[in-house]
């Protein structure tokens, strides 16, 4: 065989080599991503002008996630949260919209002291997408109502569902998302 035969044989054979490893590459990395981010793989893939430029935005959360001092609360801090989270519950009674409010400043205090960065919303949402994508619709949705709540729009029951949804992401934040939880009313 003549060296351009051998040339025109092995590399288009490369080429296809070259891509077929790329494209297990980058299928892996979706699924690792799919994997890691939950619900919010795709709120961010729906939210992008296309797919690759949605898993860049996501890679860039997960490097400045890493860069972050996210660390556990010590048991002292976590029995002091519950206590103040069950303060809120029963402020709930009396004046609801006071507590909503409240459980959004507790959940920032919460994250703040787990060393989540706390000056933007929009920030909060893609650093706590890292490692909690599973229970990020739920501080979306609290979030909402509590600034319908502001202007005094929200009725009790969206009050109410705006506390589920907190207690959701504190829950998870407070026992670090894989910790045992303890049965709560």
């Amino acid at each position: 065989m003549s060296t351009g035969t051998l040339l025109a044989i092995v590399i288009p054979v490369a080429v296809v080599v070259v891509l077929i490893a790329l494209t297990v590459v980058l299928l892996r990395r979706r699924k690792a991503l799919r994997e890691r981010f939950g619900p919010e793989y795709e709120r961010t893939v729906d939210g992008a002008d296309n797919r690759l430029a949605a898993e860049r935005e996501l890679s860039t959360r997960e490097k400045r996630h890493d860069k972050l001092d996210i660390k556990p609360l010590p048991a002292g801090a976590r029995e002091r949260y519950t206590r103040d989270w069950d303060d809120v519950q029963h402020e709930f009674v009396d004046r609801p919209e006071d507590a909503v409010h409240d459980a959004d400043r507790l959940v920032t205090s919460l994250m703040r002291a787990r060393g989540y960065p706390t000056e933007s919303y929009d920030q909060q949402l893609k650093d706590l997408s890292v490692e909690h994508g599973r229970t990020l619709e739920h501080y979306r949705a609290a979030h909402e109502i509590d600034t319908l709540s502001t202007g005094h729009q929200a009725t009790t029951e969206q009050l109410r569902s705006a506390m589920v949804h907190y207690r959701a992401l504190f829950d998870e934040l407070l026992f670090d998302g894989g910790q045992a939880r303890h049965a709560r009313a």
